[in-house]
């Protein structure tokens, strides 16, 4: 039996210069929030990196103690606990998570929705399905979804959900949250370079030790050992959400392990969505809202985010891009 090895989308390729100043870099790879992290930071010397990358990972463990929605005593755990039952009392980071995270659920008429947690696992992308599940198995493993049974109080910081059973979870939008508040940190500390890459929602910042801006590589999803582009970076941030390794095939059509939420359908058409912009986790909700709204509704969504531009893969090889961001190539097919 092959082994199962966990591939991301984003290939972060930090191609790094040394110069002759004093500055070093240091780099940690660590399991959080159910994924991998690799921090990278810039520091004087050895021990301070080293030092701070420990700050980094105490401040991801702190915000997956608060939102995490299978580690018992969390907020978002009580939160789920109580479902249908009573409203749940959150500090104001949970609760402005959530109501962000809700407005993308919004606009996107619930093609992001963080109650997504509570839907059935119909689909499998093991290899185990030999045929599609029914309209209705499809239909019942939604019913418990719909962000609308959300109910938010500003005014006492509580989360009711209306349904029992009703979950919600924040996945990957919550490891772009945790990369964005350790850049934050790390730069009011004065440590004005490094990246924080959790399983592939990246928060950058400051350059290089040779002066120069990171590069980030990103991945031919149909030649996975080759790179598409790559892109400097300095203060930003990029995320990827990509279907072309977790897929079915039925009567001719793709369907990938990227469920819309609001249909309980896979998501088709694209195969991977990259956006580049300020933060981590906007850009987190905007990658995962693209692949569930298709190449032209999504990029209907990107135009009212000015500061965010994205490139997207079909499932035939061509490449997409928003009037922001510019990249030659047609096809990754060849």
């Amino acid at each position: 039996m092959k082994p199962k090895y966990r591939f991301f989308p984003l290939l972060i390729l930090i191609i790094c210069g040394f110069s002759g100043n004093s500055q070093v870099l240091r780099k940690r790879t660590t399991l959080l929030m159910g994924g991998r992290f690799d921090i990278t930071i810039v520091a004087q010397d050895s021990l301070t990196a080293e030092k701070n990358i420990n700050e980094v990972i105490a401040e991801i463990t702190r915000i997956e103690y608060l939102i995490s929605d299978w580690k018992p005593n969390t907020q978002i755990y009580e939160v789920n606990r109580n479902a249908g039952i009573q409203p749940v009392k959150v500090d104001k980071e949970v609760f402005e998570l959530t109501k962000r995270a809700l407005h993308f659920s919004e606009i996107t008429k619930g093609g992001f929705d963080i109650s997504f947690a509570a839907m059935d696992r119909i689909w499998k992308f093991d290899g185990s399905m030999t045929e599609m599940p029914s309209a209705e198995a499809i239909k019942k493993s939604v019913e418990k979804v719909g962000y609308k049974n959300i109910v938010l109080d500003s005014l006492n910081s509580t989360i009711f959900l209306k349904l029992k059973g009703m979950k919600i979870g924040f996945g990957a939008l919550g490891e772009g949250y945790a990369t964005d508040k350790c850049r934050e940190m790390m730069l009011a500390k004065g440590i004005n370079a490094g990246i924080v890459n959790g399983s592939g929602d990246m928060s950058t910042w400051g350059k290089q030790p040779n002066g120069k801006p990171w590069k980030i590589g990103i991945t031919n999803p149909f030649h996975p050992q080759k790179l598409l582009t790559t892109v400097p970076l300095e203060k930003g941030a990029v995320t990827t959400s990509g279907s072309y390794e977790k897929f079915v095939v039925f009567d001719g059509k793709r369907y990938s392990h990227i469920i819309n939420p609001a249909t309980g359908y896979p998501a088709t058409g694209l195969c991977s969505v990259t956006v580049f912009g300020p933060n981590a986790e906007t850009a987190n909700g905007l990658s995962t809202s693209l692949m569930v709204l298709g190449q032209k509704a999504g990029l209907e969504l990107l135009n009212q985010f000015p500061d965010y531009s994205c490139l997207m893969i079909t499932d035939s090889g061509k490449i997409v891009k928003s009037k922001n961001y510019k990249l030659k190539k047609k096809s990754v097919r060849d």
